[in-house]
Protein backbone atom coordinates (compact mmCIF):
# COMPACT_ATOMS: atom_id res chain seq x y z
CA UNK A 1 0.00 0.00 0.00
CA UNK A 2 3.29 2.69 0.53
CA UNK A 3 5.14 2.73 -1.85
CA UNK A 4 8.94 2.37 -2.04
CA UNK A 5 9.79 6.17 -0.89
CA UNK A 6 7.34 6.59 1.41
CA UNK A 7 8.03 3.15 3.67
CA UNK A 8 11.89 4.71 3.45
CA UNK A 9 10.51 8.15 5.02
CA UNK A 10 8.30 6.45 7.38
CA UNK A 11 10.77 4.26 8.65
CA UNK A 12 13.35 6.98 9.56
CA UNK A 13 10.85 8.55 11.48
CA UNK A 14 9.82 5.73 13.26
CA UNK A 15 13.58 5.41 14.42
CA UNK A 16 12.61 8.54 16.73
CA UNK A 17 10.08 6.50 18.49
CA UNK A 18 11.23 5.22 21.97
CA UNK A 19 8.70 3.25 23.90
CA UNK A 20 6.94 0.35 22.44
CA UNK A 21 3.31 0.88 20.70
CA UNK A 22 0.47 -1.55 19.85
CA UNK A 23 -1.71 -0.89 16.34
CA UNK A 24 -4.74 -2.24 18.04
CA UNK A 25 -6.99 -3.21 15.06
CA UNK A 26 -10.91 -3.28 14.62
CA UNK A 27 -11.87 -5.06 11.00
CA UNK A 28 -14.93 -6.70 9.15
CA UNK A 29 -15.16 -8.43 6.64
CA UNK A 30 -14.91 -5.07 4.01
CA UNK A 31 -12.63 -3.98 1.38
CA UNK A 32 -11.74 -1.10 3.61
CA UNK A 33 -11.12 -3.59 6.43
CA UNK A 34 -8.14 -5.47 4.42
CA UNK A 35 -6.83 -2.03 3.10
CA UNK A 36 -6.50 -1.55 6.62
CA UNK A 37 -4.75 -4.45 7.49
CA UNK A 38 -2.47 -4.11 5.12
CA UNK A 39 -1.75 -0.68 5.53
CA UNK A 40 -1.25 -1.19 9.69
CA UNK A 41 1.02 -4.61 8.83
CA UNK A 42 3.30 -2.53 6.71
CA UNK A 43 4.11 -0.17 9.34
CA UNK A 44 4.57 -2.93 12.16
CA UNK A 45 7.16 -3.92 9.62
CA UNK A 46 9.13 -0.76 9.90
CA UNK A 47 10.05 -0.96 13.69
CA UNK A 48 10.57 -3.60 16.22
CA UNK A 49 8.80 -1.32 18.63
CA UNK A 50 5.85 -1.63 16.57
CA UNK A 51 3.45 -4.77 17.38
CA UNK A 52 0.21 -5.48 15.29
CA UNK A 53 -3.14 -6.64 17.48
CA UNK A 54 -5.96 -7.53 15.10
CA UNK A 55 -8.62 -7.80 18.08
CA UNK A 56 -9.30 -4.77 18.71
CA UNK A 57 -13.71 -4.44 19.62
CA UNK A 58 -14.32 -1.11 18.87
CA UNK A 59 -18.04 -0.90 17.48
CA UNK A 60 -16.60 1.48 13.95
CA UNK A 61 -15.28 -0.69 11.64
CA UNK A 62 -12.56 -0.23 10.05
CA UNK A 63 -10.75 1.34 12.77
CA UNK A 64 -7.54 0.91 15.05
CA UNK A 65 -5.94 2.88 18.07
CA UNK A 66 -2.15 3.45 18.36
CA UNK A 67 -1.62 2.57 22.14
CA UNK A 68 1.74 2.97 24.01
CA UNK A 69 2.06 -0.66 25.12
CA UNK A 70 1.08 -1.17 28.57
CA UNK A 71 -0.87 2.38 29.25
CA UNK A 72 -4.31 3.79 28.11
CA UNK A 73 -2.39 6.41 26.39
CA UNK A 74 -3.13 6.35 22.94
CA UNK A 75 -5.27 7.74 20.27
CA UNK A 76 -7.99 6.01 17.57
CA UNK A 77 -8.56 6.53 13.81
CA UNK A 78 -11.97 5.29 12.53
CA UNK A 79 -10.28 4.71 8.70
CA UNK A 80 -7.67 4.77 6.85
CA UNK A 81 -5.86 8.10 7.21
CA UNK A 82 -4.16 8.54 4.07
CA UNK A 83 -4.55 11.53 2.09
CA UNK A 84 -3.96 14.91 3.92
CA UNK A 85 -4.42 12.79 7.45
CA UNK A 86 -1.03 10.65 6.63
CA UNK A 87 0.98 12.98 8.53
CA UNK A 88 -1.63 12.90 11.32
CA UNK A 89 -1.08 9.11 11.26
CA UNK A 90 2.77 9.74 11.10
CA UNK A 91 2.66 12.33 14.21
CA UNK A 92 0.45 10.01 16.12
CA UNK A 93 2.70 7.27 15.96
CA UNK A 94 5.37 9.36 17.26
CA UNK A 95 3.87 10.89 19.93
CA UNK A 96 2.16 7.43 21.33
CA UNK A 97 5.11 6.46 20.77
CA UNK A 98 7.70 8.91 23.39
CA UNK A 99 8.72 11.26 20.94
CA UNK A 100 8.45 15.14 22.20
CA UNK A 101 5.46 17.08 20.44
CA UNK A 102 7.17 20.70 18.98
CA UNK A 103 4.51 22.88 21.45
CA UNK A 104 5.41 25.31 23.22
CA UNK A 105 6.04 24.13 26.70
CA UNK A 106 3.70 26.44 28.39
CA UNK A 107 0.76 25.11 26.10
CA UNK A 108 1.61 22.03 26.75
CA UNK A 109 1.75 21.89 30.82
CA UNK A 110 -1.42 23.64 30.39
CA UNK A 111 -2.99 20.64 28.48
CA UNK A 112 -1.21 18.28 31.44
CA UNK A 113 -2.99 21.07 33.86
CA UNK A 114 -6.91 20.61 32.53
CA UNK A 115 -9.05 18.99 34.86
CA UNK A 116 -12.14 17.13 33.91
CA UNK A 117 -12.88 14.00 31.43
CA UNK A 118 -12.73 14.88 27.63
CA UNK A 119 -13.75 12.52 25.18
CA UNK A 120 -13.56 13.86 21.44
CA UNK A 121 -15.00 12.75 18.20
CA UNK A 122 -13.66 14.74 15.12
CA UNK A 123 -15.18 13.75 11.71
CA UNK A 124 -12.92 14.55 8.10
CA UNK A 125 -12.22 14.04 5.08
CA UNK A 126 -9.43 12.67 3.49
CA UNK A 127 -9.56 15.75 0.95
CA UNK A 128 -9.61 18.62 3.90
CA UNK A 129 -6.62 20.76 4.47
CA UNK A 130 -7.87 21.99 7.46
CA UNK A 131 -8.81 19.02 9.11
CA UNK A 132 -5.77 17.77 9.96
CA UNK A 133 -4.87 20.67 11.98
CA UNK A 134 -7.62 19.62 14.59
CA UNK A 135 -6.96 16.09 14.05
CA UNK A 136 -3.60 16.37 15.23
CA UNK A 137 -3.90 18.96 17.92
CA UNK A 138 -6.56 16.58 19.37
CA UNK A 139 -4.42 13.45 19.11
CA UNK A 140 -1.67 15.22 21.08
CA UNK A 141 -3.88 16.23 23.79
CA UNK A 142 -5.11 12.52 24.46
CA UNK A 143 -1.63 11.51 24.19
CA UNK A 144 -0.52 14.03 27.03
CA UNK A 145 -3.16 13.54 29.30
CA UNK A 146 -4.74 10.58 30.44
CA UNK A 147 -8.47 12.52 31.31
CA UNK A 148 -8.50 13.30 27.68
CA UNK A 149 -9.74 10.84 24.35
CA UNK A 150 -9.96 11.27 20.84
CA UNK A 151 -11.26 9.62 18.23
CA UNK A 152 -10.67 10.56 14.28
CA UNK A 153 -13.38 9.52 11.89
CA UNK A 154 -13.59 8.84 8.14
CA UNK A 155 -16.96 10.77 7.29
CA UNK A 156 -16.70 9.41 4.14
CA UNK A 157 -16.35 5.78 5.34
CA UNK A 158 -19.33 6.67 8.01
CA UNK A 159 -21.33 8.03 6.09
CA UNK A 160 -24.86 6.70 8.15
CA UNK A 161 -23.06 8.03 11.43
CA UNK A 162 -22.50 11.24 9.63
CA UNK A 163 -25.64 11.86 8.32
CA UNK A 164 -27.56 10.49 12.20
CA UNK A 165 -25.40 13.54 13.89
CA UNK A 166 -26.01 15.85 10.87
CA UNK A 167 -22.45 16.54 9.92
CA UNK A 168 -22.65 19.04 6.82
CA UNK A 169 -19.00 20.42 7.35
CA UNK A 170 -15.48 19.05 8.02
CA UNK A 171 -13.90 19.12 10.21
CA UNK A 172 -16.75 18.43 12.95
CA UNK A 173 -15.75 18.15 16.40
CA UNK A 174 -17.67 16.68 19.60
CA UNK A 175 -17.09 16.71 22.61
CA UNK A 176 -18.53 14.40 25.42
CA UNK A 177 -21.45 13.19 22.60
CA UNK A 178 -22.63 17.34 21.89
CA UNK A 179 -21.44 19.53 19.01
CA UNK A 180 -18.14 21.26 20.21
CA UNK A 181 -16.82 23.13 16.97
CA UNK A 182 -16.99 23.28 13.51
CA UNK A 183 -14.20 24.38 11.27
CA UNK A 184 -10.32 24.85 11.56
CA UNK A 185 -8.93 25.04 14.78
CA UNK A 186 -5.50 24.97 16.11
CA UNK A 187 -4.20 23.71 19.59
CA UNK A 188 -4.51 27.47 21.69
CA UNK A 189 -7.83 27.53 20.25
CA UNK A 190 -9.04 24.35 21.27
CA UNK A 191 -7.19 24.66 25.04
CA UNK A 192 -8.50 27.90 25.29
CA UNK A 193 -12.51 26.67 24.54
CA UNK A 194 -12.00 24.03 27.57
CA UNK A 195 -10.03 26.04 29.65
CA UNK A 196 -12.00 28.53 31.48
CA UNK A 197 -9.24 30.67 32.77
CA UNK A 198 -7.21 30.95 29.37
CA UNK A 199 -8.22 34.30 27.80
CA UNK A 200 -8.20 36.21 30.96
CA UNK A 201 -4.36 34.65 31.34
CA UNK A 202 -3.48 35.42 28.18
CA UNK A 203 -5.03 39.05 28.04
CA UNK A 204 -3.02 39.87 31.27
CA UNK A 205 -0.15 38.74 29.66
CA UNK A 206 -0.60 41.45 26.83
CA UNK A 207 -1.38 43.64 29.23
CA UNK A 208 2.12 43.43 30.64
CA UNK A 209 3.78 43.96 26.87
CA UNK A 210 5.84 46.95 26.66
CA UNK A 211 5.23 49.15 23.26
CA UNK A 212 6.78 47.99 20.19
CA UNK A 213 8.51 49.99 17.40
CA UNK A 214 5.89 48.07 14.62
CA UNK A 215 3.40 46.50 15.92
CA UNK A 216 1.34 44.25 13.10
CA UNK A 217 -2.20 43.55 13.04
CA UNK A 218 -3.09 40.33 11.35
CA UNK A 219 -0.36 37.50 10.51
CA UNK A 220 -1.36 36.36 7.07
CA UNK A 221 0.98 36.69 4.16
CA UNK A 222 1.60 40.48 4.52
CA UNK A 223 1.98 40.37 8.49
CA UNK A 224 4.74 37.93 8.20
CA UNK A 225 6.81 39.64 5.43
CA UNK A 226 5.99 42.76 7.46
CA UNK A 227 7.22 40.82 10.53
CA UNK A 228 10.41 39.31 9.22
CA UNK A 229 11.99 42.62 7.49
CA UNK A 230 10.92 44.58 10.65
CA UNK A 231 12.92 42.83 13.01
CA UNK A 232 15.95 42.51 10.70
CA UNK A 233 16.26 46.41 11.45
CA UNK A 234 16.76 45.71 15.16
CA UNK A 235 13.76 47.05 16.23
CA UNK A 236 11.05 45.90 18.59
CA UNK A 237 8.55 43.96 16.86
CA UNK A 238 5.27 42.46 17.47
CA UNK A 239 2.45 40.82 15.58
CA UNK A 240 -1.32 40.53 17.15
CA UNK A 241 -3.18 37.91 14.65
CA UNK A 242 -6.59 36.23 15.14
CA UNK A 243 -4.82 33.10 13.41
CA UNK A 244 -1.84 33.34 11.91
CA UNK A 245 -1.43 32.43 8.42
CA UNK A 246 -5.19 33.96 7.83
CA UNK A 247 -6.81 33.10 4.89
CA UNK A 248 -3.73 30.96 3.14
CA UNK A 249 -4.94 28.19 5.88
CA UNK A 250 -7.97 27.61 3.57
CA UNK A 251 -6.14 27.54 0.49
CA UNK A 252 -5.94 24.16 -1.27
CA UNK A 253 -3.10 24.01 -3.78
CA UNK A 254 -0.69 27.29 -4.06
CA UNK A 255 1.41 26.82 -7.65
CA UNK A 256 1.90 30.62 -8.17
CA UNK A 257 4.08 31.43 -5.15
CA UNK A 258 7.61 31.99 -7.18
CA UNK A 259 10.21 29.54 -6.71
CA UNK A 260 7.89 27.20 -4.66
CA UNK A 261 6.11 25.01 -7.78
CA UNK A 262 3.60 23.47 -5.13
CA UNK A 263 2.58 23.48 -1.88
CA UNK A 264 -0.85 23.81 0.17
CA UNK A 265 -2.15 26.82 2.76
CA UNK A 266 -1.47 25.08 5.69
CA UNK A 267 2.22 24.14 4.49
CA UNK A 268 2.80 27.64 3.58
CA UNK A 269 1.37 29.29 6.65
CA UNK A 270 3.26 26.80 8.98
CA UNK A 271 6.57 27.70 6.94
CA UNK A 272 5.24 31.56 7.52
CA UNK A 273 5.68 31.14 11.01
CA UNK A 274 8.51 29.34 11.27
CA UNK A 275 10.38 32.04 9.44
CA UNK A 276 8.87 34.36 11.48
CA UNK A 277 10.04 32.79 14.71
CA UNK A 278 13.69 32.72 13.80
CA UNK A 279 13.50 36.16 14.27
CA UNK A 280 12.98 38.17 18.14
CA UNK A 281 9.07 38.66 16.97
CA UNK A 282 6.71 38.79 19.91
CA UNK A 283 3.83 36.76 18.33
CA UNK A 284 0.34 37.00 19.69
CA UNK A 285 -1.94 34.58 18.30
CA UNK A 286 -5.62 34.34 18.50
CA UNK A 287 -6.10 37.91 19.40
CA UNK A 288 -8.31 40.16 17.16
CA UNK A 289 -8.27 43.69 17.32
CA UNK A 290 -11.50 45.51 18.31
CA UNK A 291 -10.36 49.32 17.74
CA UNK A 292 -7.54 51.79 16.69
CA UNK A 293 -6.37 54.39 19.01
CA UNK A 294 -3.71 56.69 16.38
CA UNK A 295 -1.11 58.88 18.51
CA UNK A 296 -2.17 62.34 19.24
CA UNK A 297 1.14 63.83 18.61
CA UNK A 298 4.28 62.91 16.17
CA UNK A 299 6.02 60.02 17.55
CA UNK A 300 3.62 59.04 20.07
CA UNK A 301 1.96 55.31 20.95
CA UNK A 302 -1.09 54.55 18.34
CA UNK A 303 -2.83 51.93 20.37
CA UNK A 304 -4.84 48.75 19.41
CA UNK A 305 -7.19 47.73 21.46
CA UNK A 306 -8.00 43.93 21.22
CA UNK A 307 -11.38 42.08 21.57
CA UNK A 308 -10.25 40.61 25.04
CA UNK A 309 -10.24 44.08 26.41
CA UNK A 310 -6.30 44.63 26.62
CA UNK A 311 -4.72 46.47 24.34
CA UNK A 312 -1.01 46.96 22.50
CA UNK A 313 0.89 50.24 21.49
CA UNK A 314 3.35 50.72 18.83
CA UNK A 315 5.17 53.81 17.09
CA UNK A 316 3.90 52.98 13.93
CA UNK A 317 1.34 50.07 13.46
CA UNK A 318 0.99 48.26 10.13
CA UNK A 319 -2.84 46.78 9.61
CA UNK A 320 -2.71 43.42 7.23
CA UNK A 321 -5.95 42.02 8.75
CA UNK A 322 -6.43 40.52 4.74
CA UNK A 323 -9.73 39.23 3.80
CA UNK A 324 -12.91 36.62 4.13
CA UNK A 325 -15.36 35.00 2.28
CA UNK A 326 -17.85 36.97 1.22
CA UNK A 327 -21.32 36.12 2.35
CA UNK A 328 -24.41 36.34 0.30
CA UNK A 329 -26.53 38.33 2.87
CA UNK A 330 -29.71 36.20 2.55
CA UNK A 331 -32.28 34.98 4.46
CA UNK A 332 -31.24 31.45 5.65
CA UNK A 333 -27.47 31.83 4.86
CA UNK A 334 -26.33 32.08 8.69
CA UNK A 335 -28.96 29.61 9.75
CA UNK A 336 -27.54 26.77 7.41
CA UNK A 337 -23.98 27.61 7.76
CA UNK A 338 -22.33 24.22 8.66
CA UNK A 339 -25.78 22.79 7.64
CA UNK A 340 -25.81 23.08 4.20
CA UNK A 341 -24.24 25.84 3.34
CA UNK A 342 -20.24 25.77 2.74
CA UNK A 343 -17.71 27.86 1.82
CA UNK A 344 -15.00 25.03 1.48
CA UNK A 345 -15.72 22.92 -1.66
CA UNK A 346 -11.90 21.13 -1.23
CA UNK A 347 -13.31 20.17 2.86
CA UNK A 348 -16.82 19.56 2.85
CA UNK A 349 -17.45 18.60 -0.88
CA UNK A 350 -16.88 14.65 -0.05
CA UNK A 351 -19.75 14.89 2.34
CA UNK A 352 -22.27 15.86 -0.73
CA UNK A 353 -21.20 12.70 -2.72
CA UNK A 354 -23.93 11.89 -4.88
CA UNK A 355 -26.56 14.92 -3.87
CA UNK A 356 -27.38 17.85 -5.54
CA UNK A 357 -25.51 20.95 -4.50
CA UNK A 358 -25.50 24.76 -5.58
CA UNK A 359 -22.13 26.55 -6.46
CA UNK A 360 -22.72 30.35 -6.55
CA UNK A 361 -20.19 32.50 -8.25
CA UNK A 362 -19.27 32.34 -11.73
CA UNK A 363 -15.55 33.54 -11.14
CA UNK A 364 -12.69 31.66 -11.39
CA UNK A 365 -13.38 29.89 -7.58
CA UNK A 366 -16.80 29.72 -8.87
CA UNK A 367 -16.62 27.79 -11.83
CA UNK A 368 -13.58 25.62 -10.45
CA UNK A 369 -15.69 24.89 -7.59
CA UNK A 370 -18.51 23.31 -9.91
CA UNK A 371 -15.95 21.96 -11.54
CA UNK A 372 -14.45 19.48 -8.57
CA UNK A 373 -17.82 18.84 -7.29
CA UNK A 374 -19.02 17.45 -10.30
CA UNK A 375 -16.89 14.84 -9.94
CA UNK A 376 -18.46 14.02 -6.28
CA UNK A 377 -22.23 15.07 -6.60
CA UNK A 378 -24.84 13.98 -8.67
CA UNK A 379 -25.89 17.25 -9.66
CA UNK A 380 -24.08 20.85 -9.53
CA UNK A 381 -26.29 24.09 -10.42
CA UNK A 382 -23.86 27.32 -11.02
CA UNK A 383 -25.89 30.56 -9.97
CA UNK A 384 -24.20 33.87 -11.52
CA UNK A 385 -25.39 37.42 -10.97
CA UNK A 386 -23.99 38.29 -13.81
CA UNK A 387 -25.03 37.78 -17.53
CA UNK A 388 -22.14 36.00 -18.07
CA UNK A 389 -19.72 34.15 -16.31
CA UNK A 390 -16.30 35.62 -15.57
CA UNK A 391 -13.76 32.78 -15.10
CA UNK A 392 -11.52 32.12 -17.38
CA UNK A 393 -12.39 30.40 -20.91
CA UNK A 394 -10.44 27.66 -20.51
CA UNK A 395 -12.34 26.62 -17.19
CA UNK A 396 -15.39 27.38 -19.01
CA UNK A 397 -15.06 25.33 -21.53
CA UNK A 398 -14.42 22.81 -19.32
CA UNK A 399 -17.40 23.30 -16.86
CA UNK A 400 -19.67 23.81 -19.99
CA UNK A 401 -18.57 19.76 -21.24
CA UNK A 402 -19.74 18.33 -17.75
CA UNK A 403 -23.32 16.53 -18.26
CA UNK A 404 -24.10 17.25 -14.32
CA UNK A 405 -23.97 20.89 -13.95
CA UNK A 406 -26.52 23.59 -14.94
CA UNK A 407 -25.29 27.26 -15.64
CA UNK A 408 -28.09 29.88 -14.58
CA UNK A 409 -26.78 33.57 -15.58
CA UNK A 410 -28.83 36.79 -14.55
CA UNK A 411 -29.94 35.01 -11.16
CA UNK A 412 -29.74 36.72 -7.62
CA UNK A 413 -30.14 34.56 -4.95
CA UNK A 414 -32.80 35.53 -2.71
CA UNK A 415 -33.30 32.68 -0.02
CA UNK A 416 -31.94 29.42 1.58
CA UNK A 417 -34.44 26.61 2.24
CA UNK A 418 -34.29 24.32 4.90
CA UNK A 419 -35.66 21.88 7.37
CA UNK A 420 -35.01 23.47 10.54
CA UNK A 421 -31.92 21.13 10.62
CA UNK A 422 -30.45 21.14 7.35
CA UNK A 423 -30.33 22.88 3.59
CA UNK A 424 -33.00 21.56 1.42
CA UNK A 425 -32.66 24.18 -1.31
CA UNK A 426 -32.66 27.53 -2.34
CA UNK A 427 -34.55 30.38 -4.26
CA UNK A 428 -33.83 32.90 -6.72
CA UNK A 429 -34.43 35.96 -8.89
CA UNK A 430 -34.36 35.78 -13.18
CA UNK A 431 -33.32 39.38 -13.16
CA UNK A 432 -34.21 39.23 -17.12
CA UNK A 433 -38.12 38.48 -16.47
CA UNK A 434 -38.48 39.52 -12.42
CA UNK A 435 -39.59 35.56 -11.48
CA UNK A 436 -39.28 33.56 -8.48
CA UNK A 437 -37.49 29.83 -9.07
CA UNK A 438 -37.03 27.02 -6.26
CA UNK A 439 -33.94 24.71 -6.97
CA UNK A 440 -34.09 21.67 -4.55
CA UNK A 441 -30.93 20.49 -3.02
CA UNK A 442 -29.09 19.86 0.04
CA UNK A 443 -25.75 21.94 -0.37
CA UNK A 444 -24.73 25.48 -1.10
CA UNK A 445 -21.14 26.40 -1.87
CA UNK A 446 -20.77 30.82 -1.91
CA UNK A 447 -17.73 31.58 -4.13
CA UNK A 448 -18.64 35.20 -4.41
CA UNK A 449 -15.19 36.85 -3.66
CA UNK A 450 -13.92 38.38 -0.39
CA UNK A 451 -14.59 41.23 1.77
CA UNK A 452 -11.67 43.30 3.87
CA UNK A 453 -11.47 42.51 7.66
CA UNK A 454 -11.51 46.05 8.18
CA UNK A 455 -15.14 47.15 9.81
CA UNK A 456 -13.04 47.92 13.11
CA UNK A 457 -11.39 51.08 11.49
CA UNK A 458 -14.12 52.66 10.15
CA UNK A 459 -13.54 56.64 10.72
CA UNK A 460 -10.33 55.92 11.81
CA UNK A 461 -7.97 55.37 8.73
CA UNK A 462 -9.45 56.45 5.20
CA UNK A 463 -11.11 53.53 3.72
CA UNK A 464 -12.24 53.20 -0.01
CA UNK A 465 -15.96 52.40 -0.96
CA UNK A 466 -15.53 48.57 -0.77
CA UNK A 467 -14.17 48.92 2.78
CA UNK A 468 -10.59 48.41 1.57
CA UNK A 469 -7.75 50.51 3.21
CA UNK A 470 -6.70 53.39 1.34
CA UNK A 471 -2.58 53.13 0.71
CA UNK A 472 -0.18 54.72 -1.58
CA UNK A 473 2.87 53.43 -2.83
CA UNK A 474 4.81 53.29 0.24
CA UNK A 475 1.94 51.65 1.87
CA UNK A 476 1.20 54.67 3.87
CA UNK A 477 -2.38 54.96 5.10
CA UNK A 478 -4.51 58.73 5.60
CA UNK A 479 -2.60 58.61 9.56
CA UNK A 480 1.06 59.38 9.98
CA UNK A 481 2.82 56.46 11.19
CA UNK A 482 -0.04 53.62 10.31
CA UNK A 483 0.18 51.57 7.38
CA UNK A 484 -1.06 48.71 5.21
CA UNK A 485 -0.46 45.66 3.51
CA UNK A 486 -1.97 43.04 1.68
CA UNK A 487 -5.76 42.19 0.72
CA UNK A 488 -6.94 44.39 3.46
CA UNK A 489 -5.88 47.59 1.17
CA UNK A 490 -6.98 48.85 -2.14
CA UNK A 491 -3.55 46.86 -3.85
CA UNK A 492 -5.48 45.47 -7.00
CA UNK A 493 -4.49 42.22 -7.06
CA UNK A 494 -5.23 39.81 -4.33
CA UNK A 495 -2.31 37.19 -4.47
CA UNK A 496 0.24 35.56 -2.39
CA UNK A 497 3.38 36.71 -3.88
CA UNK A 498 1.73 40.68 -3.75
CA UNK A 499 0.78 40.64 -0.29
CA UNK A 500 4.17 39.92 0.47
CA UNK A 501 5.71 42.56 -1.15
CA UNK A 502 2.99 44.71 0.24
CA UNK A 503 4.03 43.51 3.58
CA UNK A 504 7.86 44.02 3.15
CA UNK A 505 6.99 47.54 1.71
CA UNK A 506 5.15 48.35 4.65
CA UNK A 507 7.67 47.48 6.70
CA UNK A 508 10.82 49.20 5.14
CA UNK A 509 8.30 52.62 5.18
CA UNK A 510 7.64 52.08 9.15
CA UNK A 511 11.42 52.06 9.84
CA UNK A 512 12.29 55.09 7.66
CA UNK A 513 9.21 56.84 9.16
CA UNK A 514 11.04 55.96 12.67
CA UNK A 515 14.68 56.90 11.94
CA UNK A 516 12.99 60.27 10.58
CA UNK A 517 11.16 61.11 13.57
CA UNK A 518 12.82 64.51 15.26
CA UNK A 519 14.44 63.17 18.71
CA UNK A 520 11.60 65.24 20.73
CA UNK A 521 8.74 62.84 18.87
CA UNK A 522 10.94 59.47 19.97
CA UNK A 523 10.71 60.40 23.55
CA UNK A 524 7.05 61.81 23.27
CA UNK A 525 4.90 60.16 25.71
CA UNK A 526 2.31 57.40 24.30
CA UNK A 527 -0.87 59.16 23.55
Amino acid sequence: MLDANLKGQLKAYMANITQPIELVASLDEGAKSRELEELLTEIAGLSDKVSLVLTGNDRRRPSFMIRRAGTDIGVTFAGIPMGHEFTSLVLALLQVGGHPSKAAQDLVSQIKDLDGDFSFETYFSLSCQNCPDVVQALNLMSVLNPRIRHVAIDGALFKEEVDERKVMAVPTVFLNGEPFASGRMELEQIVAKIDSGAADRAAEKIRNQDPFEVLIVGGGPAGAAAAIYAARKGIRTGVAAERFGGQVLDTMDIENFISVQHTEGPKFAAALEAHVKDYDVEVMNLQKAAKLIPARSEGGYHEVVLENGASLKGRTVILSTGARWRQMGVPGEEEYRNKGVAYCPHCDGPLFKGKRVAVIGGGNSGVEAAIDLAGIVAHVTLIEFDSQLRADAVLQRKLASLPNVRIITSALTTRVDGDGTRVTGLSYKDRNQGTEHDVELEGIFVQIGLVPNTEWLKDTVALSPRGEIEIDARGETSQPGIFAAGDCTTVPYKQIVIACGGGATAALSAFDYLIRLPASAETAEAA
